[in-house]
Order: structure tokens, then C-alpha cells, then sequence
């Protein structure tokens, strides 16, 4: 009989605030956090903007040798994980630890360190010995296993901007059949550097619009391009039983995961919206209800004109006439796009609606266009009963994932 899967505790680190709660509320409050980048000098490059991590000291989290065998990608996954295991009441003394596992992943892991690595070789032929372990992107997921004591299931999804998804998917996966009790997973990102903004702009994937309240405006007919955020949300899942037999407080559970792929182009999504709309009704059919049945879903919602048209087209594919009854918005409003932490801090927000009846705005955004023409949230929150939520990422190379999460009962 396969397990119910429960959500016990998140944590977050955005461009919104360092911890769930202030990102939260930071959402709730309808304004972006895209501003004039200050990680590098931007000064000559087309993009301006970015939605950084502000106020975060990865010392408050770790000691000082642990923060400086890690790269940032890897100090947000850690403290991330550090908030969501503190509020789920975990115990590793008290657990068997190759039952507890963690797929916590990086998109790409840290061009920082390519970027200084490349610069001292070109001058010296050396490299630094920390180079390797410093950049590769499994090193959130190894941290966070080392710091805990966390010996089961540890792996690293690398499927672009689907990447936190796949990870929280891959982790239901592994409870719901009984590989593991408790699962560590969510995604981060730590790319807002030189390389970063000139390589997404080289693709003309960003946006180079200067203004920061519309900078980011996911389903608006003037979208140009997403704003890079940066990040990390992670969540403690664990079996229904697991939760119950210690007392845990359950926030959520997750009932539905599809994966698909459109096989299609390397950076566009399939026109259709088969791909991703597939994805989806797989998704809905483990979770076992109807489109009619979904209140809301948390939609990729990067402000590029393929993503936000074929999304739609996508979601119609998925949902059908239901599709118009449904409250959709785009978290990237104001938060950026966080790459690989993407699905994690949009699953959190998927919670935090649930929990609270609550859809943020999606804010910066005035006027759709044409097939976009489907409930975004512009302009004002909604304050709505939510059962079902779903969220979705999709990634370069055509990587879909769709999560569903249940208001829990017992």
C-alpha cells in the first residue's frame, strides 16, 4: 500500500526576506523585490536588474569553516534546510538515518567559482584546490546530509528551471513507496554574476526593461524577458505515518506529481502546450481528482512571450474549460526567477495559500493579450478557499514538472 506523503516544515531564503514567514509576507505586500544589481558591476552590461538575497550572513547558519568549503548556492540550501528541519521538530538522534534522505539541487551550482577559477588558471596555470567541490551542483544536497547526519536517498536533479521540482517530485516518490521515511528536498540558485546575466542575455531570455515594478510581469502583453532572482526553498517530507507516530504538525500533503518531457527544442517549450499540459493532467490523475476540482495553481509564469503563451495553451490542454475557473499567478512577479530553487520556494508558496486561503497578486503585470486570457491575479490578491494547489516549472531542454499539494485532513 503506498504511503501518504505530508509536508512537516519549509524554509526559505529570497529576494522577499531569509526566512518563510518574511517571504511570505513580502509576497503578500504585492511588491517586487527587482532592483539594480550589486553583486558585480553591471554597469556595462544590457540588464540592470536583479532580484538578490539581501541581509544574509551565511555565518548565522553555519560556523565559519563549514561556510567557506561552500559556494552561495549552497549557504541558501543549507539554511533553508536549517529553518524547515527546526520548524518540522526532526530528531536525527532519534531516527534511523538511512531512512532519511535528501535531494535539496542546483540548476547550475556555482559560476562564480568557474569564473574566478578561469581567470587564476589563465594567469597562473593553477587552480584552486577547492575547485570541484566547490562548484558542482550535488554539493547542496552532500551539505546538508553532512550537517545532519542524513544517510539515505541523496541525490541532485539537474533539469534547469525545473530542477526544484522534479527535486520535491523525486522525494514524494521515494516516501510514497517506501524508501524512505523523511525526505530533505526543494531546490537553489546562486547565479546573479557576470556570466549568469550575460549568458541568459545572450539568449535574450531577460528582461531589459529598467523600471523594477514591471521589470518582471508574467501574462502581460509587454513582457520581454524574466529577471534573475536567486534563492533556495526546501521542505521536510514525510510519511503520513512517520508524522503522526512523532507528533509532528502537518502543514500540507502532497498528493500529485507528473513529469514529462517535450522533446521538442532546447530552449522553447513545445507551442502546444502538450508537454507541460501532460504533465500536468498526470499530475491530477495520481492526485486522483478533475481539473474542476483545482483551486489554484502557482503557473512557471517567467514573463518570456513563448513561456507565459504556451504555458496558457498548456494549462487550457490540461484543464479545459475548468482552466477559467481557476486562480493562477506568477510568484516571479516579485521574487525573480530562481532557476533551480524555482519549484522549491513555489511549492512553499503553494503551502502558505493553502494555509492561509490566500492568492497573492501577480504584481507588475496590467494587461494581457490575445490566448492569455485566463485569471493571472493582476491588480489584487483573492482571498479564496484552496483544497488543491498545483505548481508548476518548466526547464530548458523541455523538463516539465507539476506538483500537486492538498489541504491536509486526516
Amino acid at each position: 500500500m503506498a504511503n501518504r506523503v505530508v509536508v512537516t516544515g519549509m524554509g526559505a531564503i529570497t529576494p522577499l526576506g531569509n526566512s518563510v514567514e518574511a517571504f511570505w509576507e513580502g509576497l503578500k505586500k504585492g511588491k517586487a523585490a527587482t532592483a539594480e544589481i550589486t553583486k558585480f558591476d553591471a554597469s556595462d552590461c544590457k540588464v540592470k536588474l536583479a532580484c538578490e538575497v539581501k541581509d544574509f550572513k551565511a555565518t548565522d547558519y553555519m560556523d565559519f569553516k563549514t561556510m567557506k568549503r561552500m559556494e552561495p548556492f549552497a549557504h541558501y540550501a543549507l539554511a533553508a534546510a536549517k529553518e524547515a528541519i527546526e520548524q518540522s521538530g526532526l530528531d536525527m538522534e532519534k531516527e534511523d538515518p538511512y531512512r532519511v534522505g535528501v535531494i535539496v539541487s542546483s540548476g547550475i551550482g556555482s559560476m562564480q567559482a568557474h569564473e574566478r577559477e578561469v581567470v587564476r588558471c589563465e594567469k597562473s596555470n593553477k587552480i584552486a584546490p577547492m575547485y570541484i567541490p566547490l562548484m558542482i551542483a550535488n554539493m547542496a544536497s552532500a551539505n546538508i546530509a553532512i550537517q545532519y547526519g542524513m544517510k539515505g536517498i541523496n541525490t541532485c536533479v539537474v533539469t534547469a528551471c525545473s530542477t526544484g521540482a522534479h527535486s520535491i517530485g523525486d522525494a514524494f516518490k521515494a516516501i510514497k513507496h517506501g524508501d524512505a521515511d523523511v525526505m530533505v528536498a526543494g531546490g537553489c540558485e546562486a547565479a546573479i554574476c557576470k556570466t549568469g546575466i550575460l549568458g541568459f542575455a545572450a539568449l535574450t531570455a531577460l528582461s531589459t526593461n529598467e523600471d523594477p515594478e514591471t521589470a518582471s510581469r508574467p501574462f502581460d502583453k509587454d513582457r520581454d524577458g524574466f529577471v534573475i532572482g536567486e534563492g533556495a526553498g526546501v521542505l521536510i517530507l514525510e510519511s503520513y505515518e512517520h508524522a503522526k507516530a512523532r507528533g509532528a504538525n502537518i502543514l500540507a500533503e502532497v498528493v500529485g506529481y507528473g513529469a514529462t518531457c517535450d522533446a521538442y527544442h532546447i530552449t522553447s517549450p513545445a507551442e502546444d502546450g502538450s508537454g507541460a499540459g501532460t504533465a500536468m493532467i498526470v499530475a491530477m490523475k495520481e492526485a486522483g481528482i478533475m481539473p474542476s476540482e483545482l483551486d489554484y495553481v502557482n503557473a512557471h509564469g517567467t514573463s518570456t512571450h513563448h513561456n507565459d503563451l504556451f504555458e496558457t495553451r498548456a494549462m487550457k490542454y490540461a484543464f479545459g474549460e475548468d482552466a477559467k475557473n481557476i486562480s493562477i499567478n506568477s510568484s516571479k512577479s516579485m521574487i525573480g526567477h530562481l532557476l533551480g530553487g524555482a519549484g522549491g520556494v513555489e511549492a512553499i508558496v503553494c503551502v502558505k495559500s493553502i494555509l492561509d486561503s490566500y492568492v497573492h497578486v501577480t504584481a507588475g503585470s496590467k494587461e494581457t493579450e490575445g490566448e492569455i486570457d485566463l485569471d493571472y491575479t493582476f491588480f489584487e490578491p483573492k482571498n479564496r478557499d484552496i483544497t488543491y494547489a498545483m505548481t508548476n516549472n518548466l526547464g530548458f531542454g523541455g523538463h516539465n514538472a507539476s506538483l500537486i499539494l492538498k489541504k491536509f485532513a486526516e
